[in-house]
């Protein structure tokens, strides 16, 4: 038996999910909905309200399937729309708010993350930053987004993406830095 792989026949799964092949659009669900799952839980800490948000978001990928210019990766599109889709849903529900407050001169640090820090807790740590910080760090340290990109995407200066980032990094920061220490005195 041959097996073809997805990604030789991702064009003609993608044709037939353009015509409303419900079998090539479960295909394509499955093959993508766990890592969406994980994009829009970077931004929204709710399991629920993440896949409510990535089911939505899925919709709208096969709504709008015609768009998709085969330019890049189809992985990457639909990474986007979780990403605006999760945007979308923290500002409706009014879950973000930006620190107006200007930093001069944002350091370009390096967050260092402890080794001994597993994923949970590196997790646990991102969904404890204020929701305007999350997001910029998301956009930024995840996503790879320039700052003149974030600031378009959130609808907010430039300057006020890159102070979000600053703050974001020095309270991981110290997060980390208290975490650190109560392992230390508990070992």
């Amino acid at each position: 038996m041959k097996i073809i792989s997805f990604y030789e026949n991702e064009k003609g799964m993608l044709k037939k999910a353009l015509k409303g092949d419900r079998n090539a659009q479960r295909l394509l669900y499955e093959k993508f909905a766990p890592k969406m799952l994980s994009v829009c839980r970077q931004y929204i800490k709710d399991q629920h309200f993440a896949e409510d948000v990535m089911i939505s978001g899925f919709v709208k990928v096969f709504k709008n399937l015609h768009s998709f210019r085969h330019e890049g990766s189809f992985e990457g599109w639909i990474r986007k729309i979780m990403i605006r889709e999760s945007i979308t849903f923290l500002r409706k529900n009014q879950f973000v708010v930006f620190d107006t407050d200007q930093i001069d001169e944002v350091a370009e640090e390096t967050l260092y993350l402890e080794s001994s820090l597993q994923a949970t807790e590196v997790q646990i740590l991102v969904d404890s930053l204020p929701e305007g910080y999350k997001m910029v760090f998301v956009l930024y340290v995840v996503e790879g987004y320039k700052h003149q990109e974030i600031a378009e995407m959130l609808n907010i200066s430039e300057s006020t993406s890159k102070s979000q980032l600053f703050k974001a990094r020095n309270y991981l920061q110290q997060r980390i830095s208290r975490l650190a220490l109560a392992k230390e005195v508990r070992s």
